[in-house]
Formats: structure tokens, C-alpha cells, sequence
């Protein structure tokens, strides 16, 4: 949600927050990986109805990875998101809902703040790539040797992950191509609601979550799902 330590926190403060589950991994059958059926119970021996996903927090480490070598392009940082959701799904297997929210445009406090923070990292990069060439020019006119310069690859601009960009359009409609695959193809999303707010919806991830879970109980329906 944004909150700096927020999460190390609540997980000190309620230590049973945290459980640790059961993984089925994919199977390699004759050479080929088959995949992990998620219409079979779950293997933590709990049934899950709904599954929220706050997209944000899967797309910012899947598009720049701090752990792993960043994505050579944008077609394989869909991928590697497709692979995570896939990977969650399987874990926690919802029965009806599965709602992924991006965020839309954010309120103006927090749009300020987004300029402000995302423009002093752009010229923060760019004072340090002339400091660099700066450095080594001089090292090199002292007469010293330096090792060669490493090729300039493909830079992926973390900024472009905001509505209204190239980007956020194509990974709108990769995910649209992504959940249409999977109702047809995947047996354990056959029977579910999926619900894609992109970033074309105003509001954060996380709000609109919470907003959709506060009409539902609003809905006649909602009681009759309880029982």
C-alpha cells in the first residue's frame, strides 16, 4: 500500500499473520512440463472462494527484478508476469472471484508526489552517468588504464509503468489475451468470475479492491453466497 514498513510491522505485531503453504510445482512428463491442475482441491487442505490481486506488486518486480537479471524486453516481462499470477492462482486456487486491479490515475496529493519523486530520479541518473563519463575521462587523460566500456542494452524506464502509457495499454491488452487463454484452456478458471480493472479505471489497486468488496455486500445475492 505504500506504507514504508507497513508489512514488517503488522507481521511483528500479529506473527500468526504469516502461514506457510503448499506448493504443488509444475511435472515433467516425457519431456514436456505439464502444467499444475488447480481444479483439484487445494493442497493446504483449505477452499478459497475469492482472490485479490493489487497488480502493482506483481508487475514493478517482474518488469525489474531486483533478485535476477532484469527482462531483455517487453515480451518476456509479460511472460514472467503471466508465470506469477499462474504460479499464484495455483496456491491459493479460488472457487468464484478472481479480481486483478491495476492502478488507475491516483488522487491529485499522490500524483504530486509521484512527479516529484519520479523526476528527481531521472535527473538523479542522468547527473550520475556525467559524473561517470566525467571520472573516466580524467582517469583516462592521467594516462591510466581503464577495462572498456560494457554495450548499452535495452533500458527499460520503470516510469512507464503509470496510466496512459504505451505500455500500460499493451499489458492491459496482453492480460485480456492472458485470462481469455486460461477460461478456455485451464480447467480450474472455467467456473470462476474473472475481473480485470486496468489502468484505465481511476483509483489504486488496492481501493478499488476494497471497493468492489464493500458493493458486494450490498448485493442480494451476497447472504445467499454466504450460506
Amino acid at each position: 500500500m505504500g506504507v514504508p514498513a507497513f508489512f514488517r510491522w503488522l507481521s511483528r505485531k500479529y506473527t500468526s499473520l504469516i502461514v506457510n503453504c503448499v506448493e504443488e510445482k509444475p511435472k515433467e512428463v516425457n519431456g514436456v512440463i505439464a502444467p499444475v491442475d488447480s481444479s483439484k482441491p487445494n493442497p493446504n487442505d483449505v477452499e478459497f472462494d475469492n482472490l485479490y490481486l493489487d497488480m502493482n506488486g506483481i508487475i514493478h518486480p517482474c518488469c525489474h527484478p531486483e533478485d535476477r537479471p532484469a527482462p531483455k524486453n517487453e515480451d518476456e516481462m509479460m511472460l514472467i508476469i503471466f508465470d506469477f499470477i499462474d504460479r499464484l492462482f495455483s496456491i491459493v486456487r479460488p472457487r468464484r472471484v478472481l479480481y486483478m486491479a491495476i492502478d488507475g490515475v491516483a488522487p491529485r496529493a499522490k500524483m504530486n508526489q509521484q512527479r516529484s519523486r519520479r523526476f528527481r530520479a531521472s535527473k538523479e541518473a542522468h547527473e550520475k552517468i556525467e559524473d561517470m563519463a566525467r571520472i573516466r575521462e580524467e582517469v583516462l587523460s592521467n594516462g591510466m588504464h581503464l577495462p572498456p566500456e560494457k554495450p548499452k542494452g535495452e533500458h527499460f524506464d520503470s516510469n512507464c509503468i503509470t496510466p496512459g502509457t504505451p505500455f500500460m495499454f499493451k499489458l492491459a491488452e496482453c492480460l485480456r489475451y492472458y485470462v481469455h487463454d486460461r477460461l478456455n484452456n485451464d480447467p480450474g478458471w472455467r467456473n470462476i468470475k474473472v475481473i480485470l480493472s486496468d489502468a484505465n479505471v481511476p483509483g489504486e489497486g488496492e481501493h478499488k479492491i476494497m471497493d468492489y468488496i464493500r458493493r458486494q455486500r450490498g448485493n442480494a445475492s451476497f447472504f445467499f453466497l454466504l450460506n
